[in-house]
């Protein structure tokens, strides 16, 4: 089902949000307040417009309001991504994600109404770090502060053994919430399930007890 997204903020992260929601068959408004930003998009985008985004008024005439989804992906400029958050808020945009830049940013976006907040640069950054403790982790998903979710390449060490035999709860404390094989997701998998080569195991378990099973298993 097609959707109708605005990209505010035409920098990297913006700009590759924008690319790939195009790409995918969407709908993407692309807006920024630099001309040379817009030209570049213009044949990305359904429609790529120069605005400033921390006016009510021009906001109110692209009619941001009517769309599913809009990103603010502002770059520097706290203060115009705060403002331009409050405005989306008050003309009731559905869905406001909203890049930070740091945790008082963060805060400060959280408490104003944006339905998201990412830390792109942090969250690349952990699962960089994750990636390089091991290569058989493929992905890692903040939770909250202190819980993640990832998911991991069953190891050498893990194939041919149940879930019984690796006994992953007991010793890290983590749980494995699904395996995934070539054609077939298994949700809460058996004691008595067998690793296969080529699955993919999805783990949840605070941060530490992840990083020791990374650190011994994988």
């Amino acid at each position: 089902m097609k959707k109708q997204f605005a990209v505010i903020g035409l920098g990297r992260f913006g700009g590759s949000i924008c690319q790939t929601l195009a790409e995918i068959g969407h709908e993407v408004l692309a807006i920024d307040i630099q001309e040379e930003r817009i030209n570049d998009f213009a044949s990305i985008a359904t429609q790529a417009i120069r605005c400033d985004t921390t006016d009510e008024q021009a906001l109110r005439e692209l009619g941001v309001r009517n769309f599913d989804h809009v990103i603010v992906a502002i770059g520097e400029n706290i203060q115009a991504s705060i403002l331009t958050t409050l405005i989306l808020k008050d003309l009731e945009v559905p869905y406001i994600t909203v890049k930070a830049q740091n945790d008082y940013h963060e805060k400060v976006l959280s408490k104003i109404g944006a339905t998201k907040v990412i830390h792109p640069e942090r969250d690349m950054g952990v699962r960089f770090a994750h990636n390089l403790i091991s290569e058989n982790v493929l992905e890692f998903i903040e939770l909250s502060q202190d819980h993640s979710l990832v998911e991991i390449i069953a190891s050498e060490k893990m194939v041919g053994k149940t879930l019984l035999d690796l006994d992953i709860r007991a010793k890290y404390g983590c749980n494995i919430m699904a395996i995934k094989s070539e054609d077939h997701l298994n949700i809460s998998p058996r004691a008595e399930d067998i690793i296969k080569k080529g699955d993919l195991l999805v783990v949840i378990g605070s941060n530490r007890d992840i990083s020791k099973l990374e650190e011994n298993e994988t």
